[in-house]
């Protein structure tokens, strides 16, 4: 009996222990307030804007990229944490030291690194561990996160596998946002889950998802553009930031435009309809009601960066000069909020 009041006794001081060190994580963290006082525009532009990862887009190295959105007036930058650009493995501790005394020599703050993550990944493998892999990739990129001088990484839920069962690939994305929010945690970083991959997509259940997760430094990159693609209309956005309100740290802002498709049916002399394609414009060009989501992230007090992100085939091409041209056509489109 003694020993299983000492086992008990142990495990509950551990469980204490884990959780201290996942609240010290979000300290730096501020969450909105909802007082629209609060409410500051803070620019942030996402690395992948210039990584050439989309048809015809320009690539920078890391420092160019730098030193472009110094020059093009932007308060920080959201960097991609896989090759071309801050990949753990590319960046020992003196790499990490000269990176982080260039961003803050150039009078910028990293605001995020930019994990990249599927939870569902090898769900028809399940001897391979890889929910497992994936925690652990995020703990590297947290502890890459702390030495860069920042305390947030973004990361996503998971893609739906079709003739999978919902919950068993729920249950993965559940297991690894927990896994990899205790790894987080170690290096004081907090998770900013983006509304991107299937599972949680809709803020109905990307809420429900996070106060199952429970763990207070697992947080939301909540998005526009992900419930403007489901339908949502102006009142049902705002409905979706205010219950999203307690768990936003992060939003990446983009706009689009659809382009139909057809498929020409030979037996009928006629076109069939197919899915819309989405190409990217500048901000205010295009389907996402800007107006009424950072309006409202105004409302709520919302405390952190909007980070802009040109992460499509962009209309006008991806020459430097276009880039450049769209990413300032952002800036200037959030002064109406200042």
């Amino acid at each position: 009996m003694v020993e299983k009041g000492n086992a008990m006794y142990k495990s509950c001081i551990l469980s204490i222990g884990v959780i201290l060190i996942v609240a010290a994580a979000v300290r730096g963290q501020a969450l909105p307030t909802g007082n629209a006082a609060d409410f500051k525009v803070k620019t942030c532009l996402h690395s992948v804007s210039y990584a050439g990862v989309w048809r015809g887009q320009a690539a920078l190295t890391v420092d160019e990229f730098l030193v472009k959105a110094k020059q093009l007036g932007f308060d920080g930058v959201m960097l991609v944490a896989k090759r071309p650009h801050v990949s753990p493995l590319d960046y020992d501790a003196a790499a990490r030291k000269a990176l982080k005394k260039r961003i803050e020599d150039l009078g910028l703050e990293l605001v995020c690194l930019a994990g990249y993550t599927d939870f569902t990944a090898g769900v028809d493998k399940p001897g391979v561990p890889n929910v497992e892999i994936q925690a652990a990739y995020v703990g590297e990129v947290a502890k890459l996160a702390r030495d860069l001088g920042t305390d947030m990484v973004r990361i996503f839920t998971g893609y739906e596998r079709p003739g999978v069962p919902f919950d068993r690939q729920y249950a993965m994305v559940l297991d690894g946002l927990r896994l990899a929010g205790k790894e987080a945690a170690k290096y004081g970083v907090t998770l900013a889950v983006q509304n991107h991959h299937d599972i949680a997509i809709h803020h109905d259940t990307m809420h429900w998802l996070l106060n199952e997760v429970n763990l207070p430094n697992v947080k939301a990159g909540f998005d526009a553009w992900a419930p403007t693609l489901q339908g949502l209309n102006a009142l049902e956005l705002k409905e979706a930031i205010l219950k999203m309100k307690p768990y936003i740290a992060l939003t990446i802002a983009a706009d689009y435009v659809y382009l139909p498709r057809y498929t020409y049916e030979h037996t009928l002399t006629n076109y069939i309809p197919q899915e819309k394609l989405l190409r990217a414009v500048p901000i205010g060009k295009g389907i996402v009601d800007y107006e009424t989501f950072i309006g409202t992230l105004k409302q709520i007090g919302y405390q952190g960066y909007i980070v802009y992100e040109m992460c499509e085939v962009l209309e006008g091409g991806g020459s430097i000069e276009n880039l450049d041209c769209t990413a300032r056509t952002f800036l200037d489109y959030l002064k109406r909020f200042e």
